[in-house]
């Protein structure tokens, strides 16, 4: 491809490559603490009904019983469950004071009449001083609730997916980028002032739009500037934003133990990020592509001199530019719609397959607290995780190629979710989840280069959006599954289990992109399809 002459002459993978593809990874630290951020703003602290106002007649009990602790006198107001807790929804009508006297073995009842937590609750708040749960009371019957408000985040993204992801097609990466860093900024510290639930949903549901089209569009400015054979390494580089950030956010979360300033502390350095992005230029193939040679000229230009080549930088002109890419400037003069991403037989398969492959990452990273460890201590191990997955991922891309990677990823993945452990079996439970999370994280690394590989340039943003939105769909329903243990506790396990091996299966179907580099035109798949898969004829049939 020609502009990849272009890049070659200005320096390749050079210094302006590397400061690019930082700047554009640092603020991914924080977007990661944002798509994460319910684990802790959400997390459920041990509860029971609040107990009435009873104050002479359980004043003379306690004086009577002093030698009792305040949890033994709990069990006059609260019945026990099976598991020997007080129930987290229940309290008794009346107060069984029988049972501070009478042994635990004596099955004498009197009058155990049970009722609904009228008075509200109690919580336990040694580990979280104030989540959205304790201050808006998210339990028992209206623990739906908080499901709904992460499904409502994950609703953001995908409308932020489909619509931003359209958007820099028409109007440019860094343009909805910045946009996009501002719009985080501002309804992020909304957020930590939402005065009820219904504010903070809407606020988050901007929030998640905003991190779609940070995520869409520094994958694009990052890869658009980069060679055929260093794509896999700096994608993976931004990939490990990700991870820092869930570092990040268990550091954060475990100093500061209230959902609002923990929610307004990631939400303000975006105000930086979004001055700083007015530094970071814009993809050279896009600005060619929509007939504006000037600024690409300068960019160019500009690539040169960072890269310490500043005579090349001067020997490119708008007319080398057209003649570089006069093919695909001719092309690119008809308008694209997410119809063309169906448009051709092999673009049909690869949309698909596609929707397939970003169905299967979110679940057991947003339900830490099931394994029964500190949820700062399960989020730094599942980041943690990451680093070794990321690396056995980037080896294999780029020695295995991203298909086999893609497929094998999401089958290892899917085989760790859905082994069927038992419940009291927490530390072999907990390493399954860690080693599929990690391959699924890789995976979902895998996905983001695959896709932009495969889409070419005119329609690359409408294609990544698209799978960011069937990932979406799928982080949407996640909770909704989560939500499946009460009728079988296996259930959601099964089911995170069985759709990446599904996916995994369908990513054998792609055509293999390992050092074929990035179309522009939607012709321009054929030649992959061609080069790649000769032993596969006739697939546009």
């Amino acid at each position: 491809m020609a502009f990849l002459d272009l890049l070659d002459n200005i320096g390749g993978l050079g210094l302006f490559q590397l400061l690019n593809a930082i700047l554009l990874t640092i603020p991914g630290f924080l977007t990661a603490c944002h798509a994460l951020l319910q684990n802790f703003s959400a997390a459920i602290p041990n509860h029971h009904c609040r107990i009435p106002n009873q104050t002479s007649t359980v004043s003379n009990w306690i004086f009577s019983f002093s030698e009792l602790s305040n949890k033994s006198i709990l069990k006059a107001f609260i019945p026990l469950e099976k598991n020997n807790k007080p129930s987290k929804c229940e309290r008794y009508l009346n107060p069984q004071w029988n049972l501070l006297i009478l042994n635990e073995t004596t099955h004498h009842k009197i009058n155990q009449t049970t009722e609904k937590c009228r008075d509200g609750w109690d919580y336990d708040r040694r580990e979280f001083l104030e989540t959205i749960v304790s201050e808006w009371d998210l339990v028992c019957s209206r623990k739906p609730l908080k499901q709904m408000s992460q499904t409502v985040y994950m609703g953001g993204v995908l409308a932020g997916a489909i619509i931003l992801g359209r958007l820099s097609d028409k109007f440019g990466r860094r343009t909805v980028l910045t946009w996009s860093y501002f719009l985080l900024a501002v309804s992020g510290t909304s957020t930590a002032f939402s005065p009820s639930y219904f504010a903070f949903c809407c606020l988050r549901f901007l929030c998640g739009m905003a991190v779609a089209g940070i995520s869409l569009n520094s994958v694009s400015l990052m890869m658009e500037w980069i060679p055929t054979k260093s794509r896999a390494c700096i994608g993976t580089l931004g990939s490990f934003g990700f991870t820092v950030g869930q570092l990040l956010l268990a550091g954060i979360a475990y100093n500061i133990r209230t959902w609002r300033k923990l929610q307004l502390s990631i939400s303000v350095p975006f105000f930086f990020f979004f001055v700083c992005s007015w530094w970071i230029p814009e993809s050279a193939r896009w600005l060619v592509l929509n007939n504006h040679y000037d600024k690409a000229m300068r960019e160019i230009q500009r690539v040169a001199r960072v890269n310490r080549l500043p005579e090349e930088g001067k020997k490119i002109t708008v007319e080398v530019l057209h003649m570089h890419m006069d093919k695909e400037i001719h092309v690119n003069k008809t308008s694209h719609t997410h119809f063309d991403l169906v448009r051709t037989p092999q673009l049909r398969k690869i949309t698909i397959c596609l929707m397939m492959l970003c169905l299967g990452y979110y679940g057991l990273v947003m339900d830490l607290q099931k394994f029964g460890l500190s949820m700062y201590l399960a989020q730094i191990i599942f980041a943690l995780m990451d680093f070794p997955s990321l690396f056995i991922n980037l080896t294999s891309l780029n020695l295995l190629g991203r298909r086999i990677t893609q497929g094998g990823m999401l089958i290892i993945a899917g085989d760790c979710f859905s082994i069927l452990v038992p419940v009291d079996m927490k530390i072999l439970q907990t390493v399954l989840a860690m080693i599929g999370t990690g391959f699924m994280g890789a995976a979902f690394t895998s996905i983001y280069i695959y896709t932009g590989e495969l889409y070419p340039t005119m329609i690359r943003q409408t294609g990544m959006g698209f799978g960011s939105t069937m990932a979406r769909i799928g982080s949407m329903s996640a909770p909704v599954v989560l939500m499946l243990d009460e009728y079988f506790s296996y259930l959601p396990s099964i089911v995170f289990g069985i759709i990446p091996i599904f996916a995994g299966f369908s990513a054998f179907m792609l055509p293999e992109t390992l050092n074929v580099p990035l179309p522009d035109t939607i012709k321009d798949k054929y030649s992959i399809k061609q080069t790649t898969l000769p032993f596969n004829t006739r697939l546009e049939e």
